[in-house]
């Protein structure tokens, strides 16, 4: 069972990794910079509605597995369309921008909601074979990361600044579309004559609101998830532009950003095996405040940091992540499933989804993007140049950013922790 939820998790994230990292870099060498913050916030205003949507059909009529798969074979046929689009631009021919950002639309659409579907098939597959989730999901997920590395690292020598990345990306989609259906049936709810209107609904996860402890969780899950997708978007881009100075050019890691970036993914897969510790031992307060602290690292290091003889800050950085990313992301996933009955398990991963990568994330890219090209930006007849001054303003109000939700969390999130030997 656990290798078969490693195959899964493999290629959930191998998809998402193909493109996540390089695409802010192929938009920016497109003439489309201006337009980064847009393609990320779409990924986050379809993981509003979607992951939510899914879930509850999960929960309620469809085995999620099969779930899964339908969404991936989806996300794949509208990446390949995406690819189509941008391979289509030769000699110098714009690309359309505008087909570009609605295929890619497509794609998200249906990819977003299939981290909490795979979640949710982990959860239950785990459950069934009597296994404790908070040990043994976190070194299954690892193998996430792995292939998230992996197609990192692909992209990076084969097509860091074009559209075959998309490409590589609708071809992982397609092999776990397959393979979704090799894996156990999920369990499906049944209707009763004794539902409330919001469990007819399929809208019971949302009645965790009710809750102080869980409405405050998911206030800030909501509000560290205005980090996510920042870097994830600029990183690329924001480390090729050093490309443009002297002193700079030729540098290996300005010819490799995402080699460098990928760093951040082997601290990851490190990261999540110290997470069935810290949970037990320090409880999901102390373990979600690490994460925003590290958020506050991530940004700032990036700011004093260069490819040359500063590049010790950006590995720093990119070690910081994996606690920024892991503690935040993976520890709440676990501690929504167990805050939460069984009955709305799928449900409740498509609200924390919706928190973090949905509204956290719209409003971070709309955000990042607004001061990225206010600051970075600032050639309009040269849309590729990007000032390195503008790029250290931006992290630094970032890291600002993550400072302050922290220091709330401290004091507002209220969370005692019964110590587990």
């Amino acid at each position: 069972m656990k290798l078969r939820l490693i195959i899964m998790n493999f290629l959930e994230f191998a998809a998402w990794g193909s493109y996540l990292t390089s695409m802010g870099a192929y938009l920016s060498q497109a003439g489309l910079g201006r337009d980064i913050g847009n393609y990320y916030a779409m990924q986050g205003v379809v993981s509003i509605f979607m992951p939510a949507i899914m879930g509850i059909i999960a929960d309620r009529w469809v085995q999620a597995q099969r779930l899964l798969s339908f969404c991936h074979f989806m996300s794949a046929v509208f990446m390949g369309l995406s690819a189509w689009i941008g391979l289509s631009a030769v000699g110098g021919e714009a690309i359309n921008g505008t087909a570009l950002f609605w295929a890619y639309t497509g794609s998200v659409t249906f990819y977003m909601p299939t981290l909490a579907l795979s979640n949710s098939v982990a959860y239950s597959s785990l459950d069934h074979a009597g296994l404790d989730t908070v040990k043994a999901f976190p070194p299954i997920r690892v193998f996430g990361t792995i292939g998230f590395l992996c197609a990192m690292w692909f992209t990076n020598f084969w097509c860091q600044n074009t559209a075959f990345q998309f490409v590589e990306s609708a071809a992982f989609s397609v092999l776990l579309a397959i393979y979704a259906l090799t894996l156990p049936s999920c369990p499906v709810g049944r209707e009763s004559s004794k539902q409330s209107v919001l469990e007819a609904m399929g809208l019971k996860a949302f009645t965790l609101f009710r809750e102080k402890k869980m409405a405050f969780f998911f206030i800030f899950s909501f509000m560290l998830g205005v980090s996510l997708q920042i870097t994830n978007g600029y990183a690329n881009p924001f480390i090729q532009s050093f490309g443009d100075y002297e002193g700079y050019k030729g540098l290996y890691f300005v010819e490799n950003a995402n080699l460098l970036v990928s760093l951040s993914q082997i601290s990851e897969t490190l990261c999540i095996l110290l997470i069935p510790f810290f949970l037990k031992r320090f409880g999901i307060k102390i373990v979600m405040l690490i994460a925003m602290l590290a958020w506050v690292g991530r940004f700032g290091f990036f700011g004093i940091g260069d490819p040359g003889a500063g590049v010790w800050l950006f590995i720093l950085s990119c070690i910081v992540y994996g606690v920024a990313f892991d503690f935040f992301n993976i520890s709440g996933s676990l501690f929504v499933d167990k805050e939460t009955d069984l009955s709305i398990r799928s449900s409740a991963q498509g609200l924390f989804m919706m928190m973090t990568n949905g509204l956290g994330a719209t409003l971070g890219s709309l955000g990042a993007k607004e001061v990225i090209n206010h600051f970075v930006y600032t050639n309009p007849a040269d849309p590729t140049f990007m000032s390195l001054d503008g790029w250290r303003i931006s992290w630094y109000i970032f890291a600002g950013y993550a400072l302050v939700v922290a220091i709330a969390f401290a004091i507002l999130f209220e969370y005692k922790h019964v110590r587990e030997e």
